[in-house]
């Protein structure tokens, strides 16, 4: 045979009829494409959907676009998803986008995927082996996604790109993931990306209608929706196929029949040039396409037929061997159906393809189910004669494809396995779990002996061999299914997983033979997705597994097991039972020589040490894992090192160290594509940052990953972030929205307390800045029930200082009385439970055990002054400005040492005018006008003297007095009796009242005139 090459470039050239030449209507469609080429060219990275029904004229407008856009010297990139049977290959666009990008700029892609080569040929596998990290953790598809985003940015750095994604509607999960993140994480180069896809196939359950729903949330998407031709329209297309002028009559009739689709057009004029006029044609579309296939001689249509069900797109070599025509026929039969516009060669030259699948799905239809089955044998077979008829990323696909569309499970399941691993190689985790559930499905039904001559391509982590030899051991079917649920809990669907889980489990129940190591695999698997479901904390599903695995010989499932019990453990409950499950996993991971779950456990044990009080040695451990993660390529566990170290560090007060770790780990993400551990990483840093008083950059790191795509759990940590700031800022509302979505975030299923006590510290918080005092002690009672488990003492002392503040802020008020005593104490039984390792935390209980004298009555400026020395050198501005305050109210109120309250008050001021601080700062403000002391380090010239009587709200003297009698907890019509006014009367001094002291409340107005003395004599 000659090279089809040459044969696919010849047809190239073959003349076609019945198209028009004259690009006809879409101007506003395509001077929307335009601008944003224009756009991109200044920068601005632009996305576009161009949506329309099959055959209205979707790839007529991207071809005029892409045109412009190459007389603009932009780069043009497609891809289109192909559809394989009912199948896609995974990443098809974008993997034939790169390969065109490569062809065109050989140099610059090299360039840009210098030192990620074995990572991005997962993709482009011309760029070498498939290498880097393994695919064994969650973190592999995002790193994936990252660098081939990161790849773009840099092609398009110095150039316009321009990116084209043909038919999403036959986009498989994976590509569908990989545009999502595409669309949501690009900000910078000149790439305009422009993705096409069929309206009317969208239907409600199509699995591409998540994803429009989505993009149609960014605005930073645009949505071109393309409608039929008018009848002017038609007129114009049909003048440009004919080259002359068309009878009034015969566009009424087209235009009829059409509907003013423009390939239905086509397709008619084409039934017409055959000789079959337009009424004689039946209703049925199908009829309409079919009509230029029928007059074709008898070779072309049955090639029509074998293209049709090969494809999208068929190479030269693979055709020729299922057709058996000679070559002289073969070629003769395409250059007819390409010269019947039916086929179109390929632009890279290799195959062959339907002009418009339109007419591919009739061909494809109309074949009997019998001559469907044996063409797709017959594919399979040329394909497994000569691999090389394929690419070779495609062949394990399209093999497993064929031999199921041929019925023949004997051959189908052994492809299918063989396409599973291939696809899981690829990081194309969806496909691999859809192929494993094919396998699943066909397992009864192929022959005992094929199953038998199966083997394990594959364990799932650490899934049990059970001292099997893979080379003699059969593969069984909960091999397939524990596969199967690595896989769902790989690409995202953890529901799946959790359903793959159950049936395993249910089998094993059902069996006669004992497997418990494969039981207690499966159980720890349940455990995690239980928990990250939000369906509960999985401690069930993990003393299921460690009840299985008790007494067993050391094995690498009762290493998990043990790692999963002390990973519990860690979040919930840091005690010693913890520390020994994570001493024992560690130990049995080295028995069994499974170093990357020793090293998880190691981590995890460090993390314990260090909230059991052994602070040095656990960070040595945990600084030891990370060294030893990095070194041997493990980034997943590398950022989870960097995670729990900057956990511990913040913990201990070391925030700045535990910023620049969190940069460093931020890095290392970036590089290595991990999503999901960076959003972890700048959690921590913005929890940091904030505790350092550097509130900006954490509101920005806090807003970074809400805009990121990553796991639920940061993102509560996100809107947390921003709930404590909000509140710290007098933004109560914005602080109780963000305290609302963080709630929905972490769910009530699963109490962690890493969630759930600064989630009531910051709701405590809140509900004091509104004067809420029944409600900071309802949380507070909760947490107090709930306990402070060791290593909480981060959390629980903000909360502990936020509930006693609103104690002492409310001393005096009558409606505060009731309970205050119950209070209290559970405030002391709280102190007594909370531990304070590192000076931060002895800072806090220094402070609280002052505010604990306030509410009682017996402050002093002595105490005071301690609260104030403890937190000087600790590098927390917002605390220690609040201390200074305190402190100068206390000297103000014993009198003889204006001078050095003034001094602090103005350091009070300082500090929470650059934090932001607005109660705090308008709190410093009030008190330095009672006390006449000016916030400026010396009075202007010529300055009038502070009215010793005036009311720095403004209030009026029989404001004040209302004031007063609010503040005692009298009603409207009470106020009214004692001062003699009528009751509406008293209702509008109330309601100025609260107007001018900002509140939007009368508790929120008591608490303040107490907590700022506006009851007092001043002083």
């Amino acid at each position: 045979m000659s090279d089809p090459r040459g044969a696919c470039a010849m047809l190239g050239a073959v003349e076609t009829r019945s198209v028009s030449p004259v690009f006809v209507g879409r101007a506003g469609e395509l001077t929307a494409l335009t601008e944003a080429l224009s756009r991109a060219t200044a920068g601005e990275p632009q996305a576009l959907l161009v949506a329309g029904e099959a055959g209205v004229g979707k790839t007529r407008l991207v071809e005029e676009f892409l045109d412009a856009a190459c007389d603009a010297g932009a780069v043009v990139a497609l891809g289109g998803c192909v559809e394989l049977g009912a199948d896609g290959l995974p990443f098809a666009p974008f993997s034939a986008a790169l390969r065109a990008l490569r062809r065109r700029l050989p140099e610059e892609l090299t360039a840009a995927a210098d030192g990620h080569e074995g990572e991005l040929a997962r993709l482009l596998p011309e760029l070498g082996e498939p290498g880097g990290p393994d695919a064994g953790d969650e973190d592999a598809t995002a790193r994936l996604f990252e660098l081939t985003v990161r790849l773009l940015e840099r092609l398009a750095a110095d150039r316009t790109l321009v990116l084209v994604l043909e038919d999403l509607h036959w986009a498989d999960t994976s590509t569908r993931h990989l545009l999502t993140y595409l669309l949501r994480t690009l900000r910078r180069g000149r790439l305009v990306v422009v993705a096409t896809y069929r309206a009317d196939d969208i239907h409600r359950r199509h699995p591409l209608r998540p994803l429009l729903a989505e993009l149609d949330r960014m605005r930073t998407i645009r949505r071109i929706e393309l409608s039929r031709f008018t009848r002017t329209e038609v007129h114009r297309q049909l003048t440009g196929i004919l080259a002359a002028e068309p009878a009034p009559g015969l566009v009424d009739d087209i235009f009829d029949r059409s509907d003013g689709n423009a390939f239905f057009v086509e397709e008619l004029v084409a039934s017409h040039s055959c000789g079959v006029g337009p009424h004689s044609l039946s209703d049925s579309l199908r009829d309409l396409l079919l009509v230029r296939v029928e007059a074709l001689p008898e070779d072309a249509q049955r090639v029509a037929r074998i293209v049709a069900e090969g494809g999208s797109t068929v190479e030269h070599g693979l055709l020729a061997a299922v057709a058996g025509l000679a070559e002289d026929d073969l070629i003769e039969a395409l250059r007819a159906a390409v010269g019947a516009n039916l086929l179109l060669a390929v632009p890279d030259g290799d195959g062959y393809r339907f002009r418009h699948s339109l007419v591919r799905e009739a061909v494809s239809d109309d074949l009997l189910p019998g001559e469907r089955s044996r063409l797709n044998r017959r594919y399979a077979e040329a394909l497994e004669a000569d691999p090389g008829l394929v690419r070779p990323e495609e062949r394990a696909t399209r093999l497993a494809t064929y031999w199921y569309h041929a019925h023949d499970p004997a051959k189908a399941l052994p492809a299918v396995l063989e396409a599973s691993v291939a696809t899981r190689k690829r990081h194309a985790y969806a496909e691999q779990l859809r192929l494993l559930e094919r396998a699943m499905e066909l397992w009864d039904e192929a022959p005992a002996e094929v199953r038998a001559g199966l083997r394990p391509l594959d364990y799932a982590e650490s899934y049990p061999p059970c001292g099997c030899d893979p080379e003699t051991t059969p593969l069984r079917q909960l091999d397939l299914l524990a596969e199967a649920a690595v896989a769902a809990r790989f690409c995202g669907d953890r529901e799946r997983a959790l359903k793959i889980g159950r049936t395993a489990l249910r089998l094993l129940d059902g069996e006669d033979e004992h497997d418990p190591l494969r039981a207690a695999w499966f159980w720890t698997e349940q455990a995690c997705l239980q928990s990250n479901l939000g369906r509960g904390d999985g401690w069930t599903e993990i003393s299921r597994a460690q009840e299985l695995v008790k007494g067993l010989p050391p094995s690498a499932v009762h290493a998990v097991v043990l790692a999963g019990a002390a990973g519990w453990g860690m979040l919930r409950n840091p005690g010693p039972d913890a520390l020994a499950a994570a001493e024992r996993a560690v130990e049995y991971a080295r028995l069994v020589k499974a170093e990357a779950t020793e090293l998880n456990a190691r981590l995890t044990l460090g993390t314990i040490m260090v909230a059991a009080g052994d602070r040095e040695s656990g960070l040595a451990e945990m600084h030891a894992v990370r060294e030893r993660t990095t070194a041997l390529g493990q980034f997943h566990e590398a950022a989870r090192a960097h995670v729990n170290l900057t956990s511990a560090l913040e913990s201990l007060g070391r925030s700045t160290e535990a910023v620049e770790l969190a940069d460093a780990g931020l890095e290392l993400a970036r590089t290595r594509g991990l999503v999901e551990s960076a959003g972890w990483i700048r959690g921590n840093k913005a929890e940091s940052l904030h505790s350092l008083g550097r509130w900006d950059e954490a509101r920005t790191e806090a807003e970074l990953l809400l805009s990121s795509i990553t796991s639920t759990k940061p993102r509560g940590s996100a809107h947390l972030r921003l709930a404590q700031i909000a509140v710290a800022r007098g933004e109560t509302a914005t602080a109780l929205r963000h305290l609302d979505e963080a709630r929905a975030v972490y769910g009530t299923r699963d109490p962690v307390p890493q969630y759930t006590l600064p989630l009531a510290g910051t709701a405590v918080a809140a509900a004091a800045a509104e004067g809420r005092l029944a409600d900071v002690r309802a949380r507070l009672a909760e947490a107090a029930e709930a306990g402070f488990p060791p290593g909480t003492h981060r959390y629980g002392w903000p909360l502990v200082l936020a509930a006693v503040t609103a104690e002492a802020d409310s001393r005096g008020l009558p409606a505060a009385e009731e309970g205050r005593a119950e209070a209290l104490a559970v405030l002391r039984r709280c102190v007594r439970a909370l531990a304070a390792p590192a000076p931060v935390w002895a800072a806090h209980a220094t402070q609280v055990t002052e505010e604990l004298a306030r509410a009682e009555g017996r402050e002093t400026s002595a105490r005071w002054a301690e609260v104030v020395e403890a937190w000087t050198p600790l590098d927390r501005p917002h605390p220690l400005a609040r201390a200074r305050h305190r402190l100068a109210d206390v000297l103000l109120a014993e009198g003889g040492r204006r001078e050095e309250a003034a001094d602090l008050l103005r350091q009070a001021h300082a500090a929470a005018v650059a934090l932001g601080a607005r109660p705090l700062r308008e709190d410093a403000e009030l008190l330095a006008a009672r006390a006449r002391i000016p916030l400026a380090d010396a009075p202007a010239a010529g300055a009038p003297e502070p009215d010793p009587e005036a009311d720095v709200f403004g209030l009026t003297p029989r404001e004040q007095d209302v004031l007063g009698l609010v503040a005692a907890g009298r009603t409207n019509r009470q106020i009214a009796e004692e001062l003699f006014i009528s009751p509406k009367t008293a209702s509008v001094h109330v309601s100025n009242i609260l107007a001018k002291l900002g509140v939007s409340g009368r508790g929120e107005a008591a608490a303040l005139a107490h907590r700022l003395r506006l009851l007092d004599t001043p002083r």
